[in-house]
């Protein structure tokens, strides 16, 4: 035999000597009983973990080809390997009665919850288009009373079924399969030293559990193909490390400028200050491409003809598409906290009197109405901050003859009466009433008053039809509110605004719902402002307005003069061109967007790439085109957007924190020429 071919036959034969080596030594780590009950719960695990991975890249509106869909599960893979090898290192060291049985009882209730938090992590992102995180999880628990209907309204029998599921075989299956596979019954018990001994045991349990932390880590390596970090990372992994990363903006250090609180505003009266009524309507999840006056639908035709009467701004946006948020942002004309603490309704939190506050100081009347429940996310306090005097809720309402819709309230046309009732005793004085519907909320339940129409087909648009049918309703009520005026002969003396408080997104850009809902489905709503005495035909306001812009337009058309203090809008009679609007998402540090001169940026805080958007040319936001434009314009564009975050940041920390009487200057050593970054 050649000398090179007998080489190679010896390194054949210490290869697979040294192979069958590590074999044994791993055999020798545990007994065949051990070996069985580990593997009967870590296997099943890993394989559920990476298929409802797979599921979810799969069923993405860009599905990656071969290597991007395994990059895209390489996190999946990695962490559950390390968690596979984590258990049996551990098992293998703690032998003893001391260590074995918490270690027993921790494997179990770990890997329970590792199912628990993936299963809850897909459904999350199946019904949201968001991933899940420590921060989400945080606030369903501090506000689960609110959110457990929620919850409830997604989770089906199938659900429920594979929860169970999970819970017993978590519990039971290891031990099941372990006497399957085995001659009777078996329990990890303390077993002493291994077939290694102690001194050779322990070193391999050691390396077992350093290779665990290895390919731990290389789970959290960023997707090489251009997915979202959080998307890409490991949903178990996504929960804590995205608490772990300090975002951008927890970097940025602004200073506040005295005239970024207009703390001491008021309304002061001209010549031609007319004392009129103020009726703002507030659209729950209204998109504006979903009604007739700025798309071809015919969802509300009332509304449609209200529109050939009024101002109709044809691009207008939420700040945060989030009702508490909205609210914030539409009746004080200031930019609500971009938190999830619901800020807004803490005691003297809104740096700003609100138009409610600042008409009552004209002797208004002034209530809000609103056909949802009293308390979610702690409304009564936010409508004593906006400075209300009256307040009716569903739960004040008569509930006999009226449906309920979802788990927040009942059909809108439950507040006529009490609107009613409500303008007997107060309409012969000037008033500024507002109407929150909530018909269109999730899960959008048809109420039978008017029946149900047809507007789009298949299986895959159910949720869409159905909700196309809640704006069908909401435009009913509208148009009997007007009646309702008509009758009482308010109508001629009432100014009337109607404002969606957010969108609703259908998986266009894989988000549902609102509170992440970055573009034009979740952010663009409707905006009408309807005068009787002005009949001037249809007039549309092309610039870009957004809801901060409502509370100037209301003193506007009043001809009150806005003294003492700078609010962030414009009156969209006469809106600026040249300015930047700014949104943000509900939940922390998921995405930010920027609109100006029709040119949208969103930033999603390295998650998922930068997109830029031309919506004169691509109003549906199809076309990304971040790439064709100079890194410093989207730089600066991104910088702009977290010092804006800092900035309204930085004013609630002051506004909560500032002590009694005394000035922002004194507080901070700021003084009038300061400007912020």
């Amino acid at each position: 035999m050649p000398r090179e071919s007998l080489l190679n036959s010896v390194a054949l034969v210490s290869t697979e000597d040294e192979n069958a080596g590590i074999l044994a030594r791993l055999k020798a780590l545990l007994i065949r009983e051990d070996w069985i009950y580990l593997l009967s719960l870590l296997v099943p695990v890993f394989i559920y973990d990476v298929a409802l991975k797979a599921v979810r890249v799969a069923t993405q509106l860009d599905v990656p080809g071969p290597l991007g869909f395994l990059d895209q599960i390489r996190s999946e893979m990695f962490f559950n390997l390390g968690y596979v090898v984590l258990w049996i290192g551990l098992f293998a060291v703690t032998r003893r009665a001391l260590t074995r049985f918490p270690a027993l009882i921790f494997f179990h209730l770990a890997t329970i919850t590792v199912a628990a938090l993936t299963t809850s992590a897909h459904f999350y992102y199946k019904t949201t288009g968001s991933t899940l995180d420590f921060s989400v999880i945080a606030f369903s628990f501090s506000t689960f009373g609110e959110v457990q209907e929620i919850i409830a309204s997604e989770t089906t029998s199938l659900h429920w079924l594979l929860i169970s599921t999970l819970l017993f075989y978590g519990v039971a299956g290891p031990a099941i399969v372990t006497r399957i596979l085995g001659d009777d019954w078996y329990i990890p018990a303390p077993s002493g030293e291994s077939a290694l001994g102690a001194g050779g045991a322990r070193p391999v349990a050691l390396s077992m559990c350093f290779l665990a932390v290895v390919l731990g880590s290389l789970s959290l390596v960023p997707s090489v193909t251009g997915a979202g970090s959080s998307f890409s990372r490991d949903a178990v992994a996504n929960v804590f490390v995205r608490e772990l990363v300090e975002p951008p903006s927890g970097k940025i250090q602004v200073e506040l400028a005295a005239g970024d609180l207009p703390t001491d505003a008021t309304l002061k009266a001209t010549k031609k200050t007319e004392r009129r009524n103020v009726v703002m309507v507030v659209l729950e999840s209204t998109r504006a491409e979903s009604t007739t006056p700025y798309a071809q639908i015919g969802t509300t035709p009332f509304m449609g003809e209200l529109a050939n009467d009024s101002v109709v701004a044809e691009n207008a946006y939420a700040v945060v598409p989030h009702t508490s948020k909205a609210l914030t942002a539409s009746i004080c004309g200031v930019t609500p906290p971009l938190d999830t603490d619901l800020t807004e309704s803490e005691p003297d939190a809104i740096p700003g009197d609100c138009l409610a506050d600042l008409l009552g100081e004209q002797g208004y009347n002034t209530a809000f109405f609103q056909s949802a429940t009293e308390n979610f996310e702690r409304r009564p306090q936010l409508v004593e901050n906006f400075g209300y005097e009256d307040f009716y809720p569903v739960n004040d309402m008569d509930k006999t003859g009226f449906e309920e819709v979802n788990y927040f309230g009942y059909e809108d046309d439950i507040m006529l009466e009490p609107s009613q009732d409500w303008l007997l005793e107060n309409g012969s004085e000037p008033f500024f009433a507002t109407y929150l519907t909530v018909t269109t909320h999730h899960d959008y339940t048809v109420p039978e008053r008017y029946g149900e129409e047809k507007y789009v087909t298949g299986e895959e648009n159910e949720d869409l039809n159905r909700y196309l049918n809640t704006i069908y309703y909401q435009d009913h009520f509208l148009e009997n509110l007007f009646d309702q005026y008509k009758e009482m002969g308010l109508y001629e003396d009432t100014v009337f605004v109607i404002v969606g408080d957010h969108g609703e997104g259908f998986g266009e850009h894989e988000r549902y719902q609102h509170d992440d809902t970055i573009y034009n489905e979740g952010l663009r709503i409707p905006l009408i402002v309807h005068d009787p005495r002005r009949s001037e035909g249809r007039r549309n306001v092309e610039p870009a307005v957004n809801e901060l812009d409502i509370m100037p337009t209301v003193a506007d058309l009043l001809n009150y003069e806005v003294e003492g203090g700078d609010y962030n809008g414009a009156s969209i009679l006469s809106p600026p061109r040249d300015r930047v609007l700014m949104a943000s998402c509900f939940h922390d540090d998921r995405c930010l967007a920027s609109m100006e001169d029709n040119k949208k940026y969103i930033y999603h805080y390295g998650n998922k790439a930068d997109e830029f958007f031309n919506l004169t040319t691509d109003p549906q936001e199809r076309n990304n085109i971040a790439d064709q434009q100079p890194d410093k314009e989207l730089k600066e564009r991104r910088q702009d957007l977290l010092v804006w975050q800092a900035t309204v940041n930085k004013i609630y920390e002051y506004q909560l924190n500032k002590p009694e009487e005394t000035t922002i200057e004194e507080t901070t050593g700021i003084t009038e020429e300061t400007t912020a970054p």
